[in-house]
């Protein structure tokens, strides 16, 4: 079963991926939007995560992307930028 929660992205968000670092950061409509680095052989993949204090709960939504791309500020730009696309048309209800 793990191997299908793995592929679907079931169980608990983590708070940030294992081993990646966050290469930027911003607050964006009470939510915070992270960059996170993950590589991909030579490349970048863009992933990013988003947190929000709900219920006095912090919840963590993990977003990946099939784009990839090999400088670490496009990849930072596009996914701040494709989280607050995610947050513009979900709000909270990509916690659910």
């Amino acid at each position: 079963m793990s191997f299908w929660k793995s592929l679907f992205g079931g169980g608990a968000a983590s708070t940030e991926p294992a081993g990646d670092k966050v290469l930027g950061e911003e607050g964006y409509k009470g939510f915070l939007i992270k960059a996170v680095e993950m590589k991909a052989g030579s490349e970048l993949q863009l992933a990013g995560t988003i947190e929000k204090e709900v219920g006095g709960e912090l919840k963590t939504y993990r977003f990946v992307r099939a784009d990839r791309m090999t400088s670490r500020d496009d990849l930072t730009a596009i996914a701040l930028s494709k989280g607050r696309q995610i947050i513009d048309e979900q709000g909270e209800a990509i916690f659910r």
